[in-house]
């Protein structure tokens, strides 16, 4: 599929496209899923989500911001094959009950809105995060939560022609914490299942 375009600048980096494909690859979105995008900036995660899922839901609590969403939105029209919504919140205000995948590209409220996916049994979870107390900090909060599946650090390198051979720019390194809050079925003795919700347990 071909790569989309962002046009219109957040003043915040878009997360990269390498970086979006492991995303991608880790939400496993589907055409029934309702998918949301926690601080939608660029719309570059919304947009590529919006090829995929049947309906995507980007958050953004800064107008301007929102705006430069939809502006790019707009700009790959062609590509886009699911319903979106706009909403101009700071989450976790905004994440609908009916959500399957979220993903947050920011750390701005991010236990709230871990909160929040447990409340709702979210069934995949993605944090992206650049700076490394942070991203101690969420490991942190996804294991008090009992969400924790892995945690994926990603440094990606682009080449460039230097004195007539290939060097290469390195890019920040990302953290890339993947969980869920879907109920845990373990099977009993007796053939019969029984289900601990991650949002009981946390409790």
């Amino acid at each position: 599929m071909s790569a989309i375009a962002l046009p219109h600048d957040a003043k915040a980096g878009p997360t990269k496209p390498e970086v979006r494909s492991v995303v991608l690859g880790k939400l496993a979105l589907e055409s029934t899923d309702h998918f949301v995008d926690v601080g939608s900036c660029t719309g570059a995660v919304t947009i590529e989500a919006a090829r995929y899922s049947g309906r995507v839901t980007a958050i953004e609590r800064k107008e301007d911001r929102l705006a430069v969403t939809e502006q790019n939105l707009a700009a790959n029209e062609d590509e886009v094959t699911a319903d979106v919504d706009l909403v101009n919140e700071a989450a976790p205000a905004g994440i609908p009950a009916d959500a399957d995948a979220i993903f947050l590209g920011g750390s701005r409220n991010f236990e709230a809105v871990l909160d929040r996916a447990v409340e709702l049994g979210i069934d995949r979870i993605v944090m992206n995060v650049s700076r490394l107390e942070v991203a101690g900090d969420a490991v942190e909060a996804f294991r008090d939560r009992d969400l924790l599946e892995e945690v994926v650090q990603l440094q990606v390198s682009h080449g460039y022609e230097l004195a007539g051979a290939t060097s290469f720019n390195s890019e920040n390194p990302v953290y890339m914490l993947v969980g869920s809050a879907t109920s845990a079925v373990t099977e009993t003795g007796d053939g019969e299942t029984d289900t601990d919700s991650a949002a009981e347990d946390s409790q």
